[in-house]
């Protein structure tokens, strides 16, 4: 499959660069960007040639790796579905609940396949633990917490900290989406946006959400980009009739995951069969974070 990656900073740099190069199956056929300088960059390092038009990259690949800022990602993943393109999309999809459902309605009218990169869910042990207690069932509770410190004080240099629309968002929006892929599919849909989503704030930036699922657990949410260093933690706990279960800790290797997501991608091209991180779920998780953030008065 060709790909055009859309995207030069550094998350293209680190992850989705190297996977294209890397999987036998793909092909990176160029690269855009912003800054037409890092798109030569890019292209120089990790294959393809460096585009100044957008649609004309679109018009030379099979498929689109977007590694922009959510609202710049969602209208140029429209274009790209409307020409027929797969999609390879970063979480959030976009930050607008119509953003976000506009991408869905092109890859739905085109036929196109989708897959959102959720790095966590695309790591083997992490999918094998999900569909472990996906079986296992009988959960009350749910708890995520994804505490960040990249803007906290004393925070060691991230490339990651120079992202404004992560400053701006914050962890509801960065994180957050992590903390909700790995809870829905176990606990299952938000029950409704009106009276099962519950939001405050505090302080490091510091979001907490409530949830009520479809299936009667409840989970919580603490997220933030902004705690200080030592708070830091990637955590996932159920508690239910089978007692307490953890997400095992280990290292993600973004690369390897991102390459996960690129057999998801050419597997559901290729049968037609949509993957549960498709756009439908990224629209999903969007409905609820805007929800969310309704209740923060943001």
């Amino acid at each position: 499959m060709r790909f055009g990656l859309l995207g030069t900073g550094p998350w293209a740099e680190l992850a989705y660069g190297p996977a294209l190069r890397a999987h036998p199956d793909a092909e990176l056929t160029g690269v855009w960007g912003r800054r037409p300088e890092a798109a030569a960059d890019i292209a120089a390092r990790f294959g393809g040639r460096p585009y100044d038009d957008v649609d004309a990259l679109i018009g030379d690949c099979d498929a689109v790796a977007v590694a922009l800022p959510p609202d710049i990602q969602a209208p140029l993943a429209v274009r790209a579905a409307r020409a027929g393109r797969h999609l390879l999309l970063d979480k959030p999809v976009a930050t607008t609940v119509a953003g976000a459902r506009e991408i869905a309605d092109a890859a739905e009218a085109a036929g196109v396949a989708s897959v959102v990169f959720f790095t966590l869910r695309f790591r083997p042990e992490t999918a094998a633990w999900i569909e472990e207690q996906r079986k296992a069932g009988g959960w009350q509770l749910g708890r995520a917490d994804w505490l960040g410190g990249i803007f906290g004080e004393g925070a060691e240099p991230s490339p990651f900290a120079g992202s404004p629309w992560r400053r701006e968002k914050g962890g509801l929006w960065d994180v957050g989406p992590h903390a909700l892929s790995m809870l829905l599919p176990v606990l299952g849909d938000v029950a409704d946006l009106d009276g099962s989503v519950a939001a405050v704030s505090g302080s490091g930036q510091t979001v907490q959400l409530a949830l009520r699922h479809a299936s009667g657990a409840s989970s919580t949410c603490a997220l933030s980009l902004a705690v200080a260093p030592a708070a830091s933690v990637t955590r996932v706990e159920l508690r239910g009739a089978a007692g307490a279960a953890e997400l095992p800790e280990g290292e993600t290797d973004a690369v390897a995951a991102l390459g996960h997501a690129v057999d998801a991608l050419l597997a559901s091209a290729r049968t037609g069969e949509p993957h549960p991180c498709d756009i439908r779920f990224g629209v999903r998780v969007t409905e609820i974070l805007a929800a969310a953030e309704a209740r923060l008065g943001g």
